[in-house]
């Protein structure tokens, strides 16, 4: 078994496709159906079920694919080492990022950290904050930028706070209540909501401060990206409450007004502290000289 059919297995299971699997990879679809079917014949099992329209993982598949991940990670690490070894900081590095970051300006941080390690490959993904905490709790991301409510902290994993913040009413223009000094969650229960999915810590962030105040609302709208959630409330579909850093330089064309009984989130960084890489050690001496957003 060589490194790169492991490469072409994920691709085809990725990717859902021998086509599109070869062209991710940068080699001729013949080459690489070439290379897996050579591999099936090695380990003596069939990986993919195939047919003209439809390409799927078979059982003895699936078993495979965690462990080929591990073999490339392992590759990627052994090189990251030697280069470290060196004096030279390489690899690849995996970030996880809320929607609604605000402590640190993500931009110039990997502005800063690529101009300091230029031979470090790094991959950004967005997703919810519990779901972020526990890939890289299981190895499966290097770091995360996290929004938590105030009540809840990072588990198994190492973590850094980065900041605290008020979450604000976020209003269209002209909406009845925009000419207030501030607010409570009372006055804006009544409102059609916009909000996060249910169960996700940006959204449990709202749903314990309304539980706590003895009130429920109506979340008419879930969305998971920041830009749909502001982009509903401009239309006049919806309110929403979103952490008052984060809207601060977004809020062009929308209302915002303190909630004096509104949620708190807290912002951290985590990372897996089970042997970090080389790539990794860098990223947070990285973020230690980067001041957080004020």
């Amino acid at each position: 078994m060589e490194l790169h059919q492991c490469r072409y297995v994920l691709a085809v299971a990725e990717t859902g496709g021998f086509t599109r699997a070869a062209e991710r990879c940068f080699v001729a679809q013949s080459a690489l159906s070439h290379q897996i079917a050579k591999l099936e014949r090695e380990l003596g099992v069939t990986l993919f079920a195939r047919s003209s329209r439809r390409v799927e993982l078979t059982q003895a598949g699936a078993a495979f694919l965690p462990w080929a991940r591990e073999c490339l990670a392992a590759a990627e690490r052994a090189v990251s080492e030697a280069a470290d070894a060196a004096g030279e900081v390489r690899g690849r590095l995996t970030v996880g990022v809320i929607p609604t970051v605000a402590a640190v300006d993500i931009p110039e941080l990997l502005q800063r950290f690529r101009d300091r390690y230029p031979a470090v490959r790094v991959a950004l993904t967005m997703g919810a904050s519990q779901e972020m905490t526990e890939r890289v709790a299981g190895g499966r991301l290097d770091a995360a930028f996290l929004g938590l409510p105030e009540v809840d902290e990072p588990v198994g994993v190492g973590a850094r706070e980065l900041a605290r913040d008020d979450l604000v009413a976020v209003l269209s223009p002209g909406h009845r209540l925009g000419t207030a000094d501030h607010l409570s969650l009372a006055q804006i229960a009544d409102e059609v909501f916009v909000d996060f999915p249910a169960g996700s810590p940006g959204r449990s962030q709202s749903d314990l401060a309304f539980a706590a105040a003895g009130l429920a609302r109506d979340v008419a709208f879930e969305v998971s990206t920041a830009d749909l959630f502001t982009g509903l409330i401009r239309q006049g579909l919806a309110v929403g409450l979103l952490p008052a850093s984060f809207i601060g330089p977004r809020g062009e064309g929308l209302l915002t007004v303190p909630v004096d009984d509104g949620p708190r989130r807290v912002e951290y960084l985590v990372w897996s502290d089970f042997n970090p890489s080389p790539a990794l050690r860098a990223f947070l001496g990285e973020v230690d000289r980067l001041s957080p957003v004020s």
